[in-house]
């Protein structure tokens, strides 16, 4: 599960691609989708406030299991109002929208306008050929599990300049065409050769919503993301903002910490321009629609059974033997067995994670209206699943 990068850079996506690789290694133990008997949900509150307590500003949560809903929030939503964290709060889901991209390009494949085996090339004809980059040599499943051996334009050392500290400050506004940020990856050399290993990168899903563009029959991504997942779930809270810099309510304000010399200063950066995130990130949601959409994902609603199945076809991911990638999907085992499928999200003031066990009856959904404790979110997952304490 990856996010938006990071904070060693306080470029605009926040918080370490590490879900990419090693942030969900933990302990295994045997196999199980069924978690412990515990307290209700008393240890994820638990777990919510200790996290509130060493610094983040707030949370707010969603479960849903066998005994029916729970939503429950901890600390403030406005640090300089005191105003606290809502339970139906729209936030910035970062990579989250990465599973409703693949999502849509897996249901054009069983309609039959696709397949997984296409060359980018094919869909995007000399867009993808500078400095041993060869788009003839990738296809589009490699674009979803992230083997296309693609740099991630997050690590380009202009993007880097331009949206760190003051300067995201300044350009936070700005609207980026995606074509700019392809055009920063390409500006340097392959990483990897394509299809070589499993390596995190947002250009993947920039470059899988331009084909979603090229193939869909609507004008744009977003529209395609509307009309195959938001409408047909009633996801009635959830949007992908292209160029607005503003969330709709109800909705808590978003801090980062953007200073490597002043690792104390919060910043509020609530207003971004919605382009900056776009098909690897821009996605503004709840709790509630990312786990109504999750269960109807895993339990078939979504996708035909080949599809699904190909979504849940995984390659490991380096460092992280507990951990692996599928078509924008990945897939956790928690220390105490459970299996878990879903992502993570991280964009600049805004940290979140929504999960499923595989059979849909046990999902969690939540968010951090601050960026800079990435650490934590597991601890949040396992005091639900497992019944830990902090």
């Amino acid at each position: 599960m990856a996010l938006r990068k990071s904070t060693r850079t306080g470029v605009v996506g926040v918080a370490a691609a590490a879900m990419a690789a090693g942030a969900f290694m933990v302990p295994a133990r045997a196999a199980s989708d069924t978690p412990p008997a515990g307290d209700g949900h008393r240890a994820t509150q638990r777990s919510m406030d200790a996290i509130v307590k060493a610094g983040t500003p707030g949370i707010t949560a969603q479960a849903r299991d066998a005994d029916g809903v729970w939503e429950a929030t901890s600390g403030v939503g406005d640090l300089r109002s005191g105003a606290p964290r809502g339970k139906d709060d729209k936030f910035r889901a970062g990579s989250i929208t990465k599973t409703f991209v693949a999502t849509v390009l897996l249901q054009m494949e069983a309609e039959g306008k696709l397949s997984l085996d296409d060359t980018v090339e094919r869909h995007l004809p000399g867009l993808v050929r500078s400095n041993g980059n060869n788009g003839r040599r990738i296809t589009v499943r490699q674009l979803l599990n992230h083997t296309s051996g693609l740099f991630d334009y997050l690590d380009d050392e202009k993007y880097i300049e331009t949206y760190t500290g003051e300067g995201y400050l300044k350009h936070r506004y700005d609207t980026v065409p995606p074509e700019n940020q392809v055009k920063a990856a390409l500006s340097h050399r392959p990483p990897s050769k394509p299809g070589a290993k499993h390596a995190y990168s947002n250009t993947n899903y920039i470059l899988a919503g331009l084909i979603v563009e090229k193939v869909g029959t609507r004008r744009s991504y977003e529209e395609e993301v509307r009309a195959r997942i938001i409408e047909p779930l009633g996801l009635k809270n959830t949007s992908n903002p292209r160029t607005s810099v503003h969330l709709p309510r109800p909705s808590s304000r978003g801090y980062s910490k953007l200073f490597k010399s002043a690792p104390d200063r919060i910043d509020d950066i609530t207003e971004m321009n919605g382009s900056q995130g776009w098909a690897d990130g821009d996605l503004i949601s709840t709790t509630g629609d990312l786990n109504r959409f999750y269960k109807a994902l895993l339990t078939g609603k979504l996708l035909p059974p080949k599809q699904l199945k190909a979504m849940k076809t995984t390659v490991d991911s380096p460092g992280a033997p507990y951990a692996a990638y599928g078509l924008g999907l990945a897939r956790l085992e928690t220390s105490c067995g459970t299996t878990l499928w879903g992502h993570a999200g991280g964009i600049v003031g805004w940290l979140s994670m929504a999960v499923t066990t595989p059979d849909g009856r046990h999902q969690l959904a939540y968010n951090f209206n601050g960026d800079w404790d990435a650490a934590s979110w597991l601890k949040l997952t396992e005091a639900e699943y497992c019944n830990t304490s902090p």
